[in-house]
């Protein structure tokens, strides 16, 4: 069976769209079948963190609507050959145009068509879709940087998925900075767990190289040890039931 994770935050900036596309790739890496969902309406911007603005045409409300097949829709990555992706509309969907039963229309198409994993880049905040998206998660994760405002959004998302009834809900602290830690300038991890009450999924360091990737349009990637690479894979192996240590800060 296709396992469906919405990645979540409370606000935006928390670079959830990265840990998507950087988890998605390590994935597919791992012979994974993988699809990528961004659920960014008239935000999007997955596709060019992965390269494929050029091959994307049709949306997921497409193929939640029936009009278009999930495998006619669904983009190929251009060197990764488990991985593929499903854009979001170009405009903000009208009210009520993404529903329950289309995602579940979706989810089977996708369960048919071998995918072992749809990660959904799920939009910032609580969108009208949201609730569509949940309703097909077997697990949800949550995306928080640690500020106090961070951490108050990622609270009021946990709640609000646990309320929708996803099984799961884990936090994934991003963009860790050991130098403001140290000063007290924001929380440590586990302020945010305590803050959230959520158990630790992943922890990932502030790292350039991101940015960098992006900017290329390219999965980023990284043999050191503490790099976002490096945690993204560790997010990866955790999400496959294998155990793996955190992180040192």
């Amino acid at each position: 069976m296709t396992k469906i994770i919405i990645i979540a935050s409370g606000k935006g900036g928390t670079g959830k769209t990265s840990l998507a596309a950087g988890v998605g790739a390590a994935l597919a890496r791992r012979e994974q079948k993988v699809l990528v969902i961004d659920g960014d309406s008239g935000l999007r911007n997955l596709d060019i963190v992965l390269g494929m603005s050029d091959r994307v045409v049709f949306s997921f409300a497409d193929v939640a609507s029936g009009m278009i097949p999930l495998m006619e829709a669904a983009a190929k990555h251009p060197s990764m050959e488990q991985l593929f992706l499903l854009t979001a509309p170009a405009e903000p969907l009208q009210s009520g145009a993404l529903t329950a039963e289309g995602m579940q229309l979706l989810a089977r198409q996708a369960n048919e068509a071998g995918f072992d994993y749809i990660l959904i880049d799920g939009p910032a905040g609580l969108a009208e879709e949201f609730g569509a998206f949940a309703a097909v998660a077997d697990e949800a994760v949550i995306v928080t940087c640690g500020g106090s405002g961070s951490l108050r959004g990622a609270e009021r998302m946990a709640r609000v998925l646990e309320d929708d009834g996803v099984p799961q809900v884990r936090l994934v602290v991003n963009r860790i900075r050991r130098r403001l830690i140290r000063r007290g300038a924001i929380g440590t991890v586990d302020d945010a767990m305590d803050a959230t009450g959520l158990c630790l999924l992943g922890i990932v360091p502030e790292d350039e190289e991101v940015s960098i990737a992006a900017g290329n349009g390219r999965p980023v990637s990284s043999d050191k040890t503490r790099s976002a690479a490096a945690a993204y894979r560790n997010i990866a192996l955790r999400l496959t039931g294998e155990p793996v240590a955190l992180m040192r800060l």
